[in-house]
């Protein structure tokens, strides 16, 4: 009976540490995915400003309207992460400093 009562209680602490290190590899995932959008977010809005200069010149009002577009993607990263994205560096910043 004792025996049993071993096995149920380390049957329990197997599904408890499951469930508990699924949730830990879960929340850096999504974590992770989400700063993978807001980096492609960035990397589009780079890349339609590249464009732009490549089309009307680097201080058209086109230019000038995707520099707007992007500082916002940038914004947005980090009022989210306190970080942002730098396709051309291909690296995350951790100061407000694309301005």
């Amino acid at each position: 009976m004792k025996r049993l009562l071993g096995l149920k209680r380390l049957a329990l602490s197997a599904v408890i540490t499951t469930a508990l290190g699924a949730t830990l590899v879960a929340v850096p995932r999504a974590f992770a995915n989400e700063h993978a959008k807001c980096q492609h977010a960035i990397e589009r809005a780079e890349s339609k400003l590249g464009e732009a200069i490549r089309k009307h010149g680097e201080h058209s009002h086109a230019a000038e309207d995707r520099r707007k577009d992007l500082n916002a993607e940038r914004e947005r990263c980090w009022n989210q992460y306190h970080g942002w994205w730098d396709g051309h560096e291909k690296r995350w910043h951790d100061q407000h400093d694309w301005q």
